[in-house]
């Protein structure tokens, strides 16, 4: 009689001991690992901004394309000096650097009008 009054271990100690698990239900943890039932959802809505910031609507920078006309003198990183043999409107520079011809396409990060 003494044996079917025993109690069941209540702490999480007695549970590693024993090697018994908990039951839970399926609706308590709906991922299944325990690690993911404390992780809360991403938020669906992003975060307002207050009425006063001067971080509301911030205009876009613009940037200027650069343009070169031909016998411009240029800087390359990579090529060097060189001066302007031909010029596709908005899109290309030809750039002769003496020792090679090269098609250098825009926005011109790396070229430099002398």
């Amino acid at each position: 009689m003494a044996e079917s009054r025993r109690r069941r271990p209540s702490n999480a100690w007695s549970r590693i001991t024993t090697g018994t698990q908990p039951e839970r239900a399926a609706s308590e943890n709906p991922l299944g690992a325990s690690y993911w039932y404390f992780v809360k959802a991403a938020r669906v809505a992003p975060r307002r901004n207050f009425p006063g910031s001067p971080f509301n609507n911030l205009p876009a920078p613009v940037r200027q394309v650069e343009q070169y006309a031909l016998h411009d003198r240029v800087t390359h990183d990579r090529y060097g000096l060189g001066v302007v043999i031909g010029v596709e409107e908005e899109v290309a520079v030809l750039v002769d650097f003496g020792t090679q011809r090269e098609r250098i396409t825009s926005p011109y990060s790396k070229l430099t009008k002398l």
